[in-house]
């Protein structure tokens, strides 16, 4: 009688051992089928990805500004007089701060430029005038818009919330505008100097030229 257990036991690990050496081709099969092919494949990144992550990047770091200032530029025009409590100010004024200074450590370092060798002595030579420091205009002066646009921002941001906790409705309604103004800077320069696509919207109006800078002439020029 006690033998009977264990023929049972013998025959139970027969059986799994037949099943196992069965299903073992499938199992291998399956992993070698097309099908598995297919899987890894998917898994492979989109072809061009590397260049067109950095644009989304650029467009999120933006989108991450505006949604804060948006929320401050509403809740002090629903205010009464503009005018905020400083709690609900710097419950504003944190995320704000928080998405510029987030925007303005991704955006890109502007390249420095080479130093010029020293020049020989010429004061034997007729000096001739200066020209100036930055012309206007000029892609060397600005060479970093959105850097630039994030500070200017930012300033326009602090005055605005002191304006609003102080009360003073003639402030807020010149504050108001600068701040808008700085929104809609961060967006020309995200667009125009992120390396973004061109827009190809139909009827959009061109973009307006900046005027011809009035060089200086030299002396004796015409």
């Amino acid at each position: 009688m006690r033998a009977l257990p264990v023929r049972r036991i013998a025959t139970s690990v027969l059986c799994a051992s037949l099943l196992l050496g069965t299903a073992g081709p499938v199992i291998a099969a399956e992993s070698d089928s097309p099908h598995g092919s297919t899987q890894e494949a998917a898994r492979a990144p989109v072809p061009g990805a590397d260049k067109l992550l950095p644009q989304v990047k650029t467009l999120a770091d933006a989108a991450g500004v505006l949604s804060p200032v948006t929320d401050l530029l509403t809740a002090v025009l629903k205010a009464d007089g503009g005018k905020l409590p400083a709690a609900d100010a710097a419950k504003l004024a944190g995320p704000v701060k928080d998405a510029i200074t987030k925007a303005s450590a991704a955006a890109p370092k502007a390249p420095e430029l080479p130093q010029t060798p020293a020049a020989p002595d010429t004061q034997a030579l007729p000096q001739t005038p200066a020209l100036p420091k930055a012309l206007p205009g000029d892609s060397m002066a600005q060479a970093d818009p959105k850097a630039d646009a994030l500070k200017a921002l930012q300033t326009s941001v602090n005055a605005l919330l002191k304006a609003a906790t102080s009360g003073d409705v003639k402030a807020v309604t010149g504050a108001l505008p600068t701040v808008l103004t700085g929104l809609v800077n961060l967006v020309a320069a995200t667009l125009l100097g992120g390396g973004l696509p061109a827009p190809d919207l139909a009827g959009l109006p061109a973009l307006p030229k900046a005027p011809a800078p009035n060089l200086p002439q030299a002396p004796g020029l015409s």
